[in-house]
């Protein structure tokens, strides 16, 4: 029998605290912001998911989500609300509410914020084994999403960066349900 994991709560919302089935409402989990727009991870907190990575990214209108990149792991996203470009393969397309998007491993691509208002956008992938390539794009770098020199190490790719804070869910980031 699989127990129920204890959901435990900090300043910034509630966290997993062991392993176990658990159920958590986006609006209560810990959210972080920071250069990169707002998010919240399911599968962190003491334990974290081994095998899937999963979570739910808000962008304001020209902010990026991370930096222009590849990895060495399948990604699959879902825009739940709002516009955004994204930038994959050196193309530029332009997604809306529902649009989904498959990157099988080793594809470059960034979700830039568009539209007026917040985009938030649902993000489940494989986790990493650190396999990951910043490259150089022109592209990017014109989103103020792309490094000036191909590197594989997330240090020197978001050397400018701030760091993420814990924050509490901000109303407005996610769209009303009915």
């Amino acid at each position: 029998m699989i127990n129920e994991a204890p959901l435990k709560q900090t300043e910034a919302g509630r966290v997993r605290g062991r392993e176990g089935w658990f159920i958590l409402n986006a609006r209560d989990a810990q959210w972080f912001e920071g250069d990169f727009g707002a998010y919240t991870r399911f599968g962190e907190g003491d334990v974290r998911f081994e095998q899937v990575g999963i979570n739910i990214g808000v962008l304001a209108p020209g902010q990026p989500a991370c930096m222009y990149h590849r990895e060495d792991m399948q990604e699959d996203f879902l825009v739940l609300s709002g516009e955004c470009l994204l930038l994959i393969e050196g193309e530029e397309r332009r997604l809306k509410a529902w649009d989904f998007v498959h990157c099988p491993q080793w594809t470059e691509h960034v979700f830039i914020g568009a539209g007026d208002g917040p985009c938030a956008i649902l993000a489940v992938g494989a986790r990493p084994t650190k396999a990951v390539v910043y490259p150089e794009s022109e592209l990017a770098q014109r989103h103020g999403a792309g490094v000036t020199e191909e590197t594989s190490r997330p240090d020197e790719a978001y050397k400018n960066s701030t760091p993420d804070k814990p924050v509490p869910y901000r109303d407005g980031l996610l769209p009303t349900s009915n």
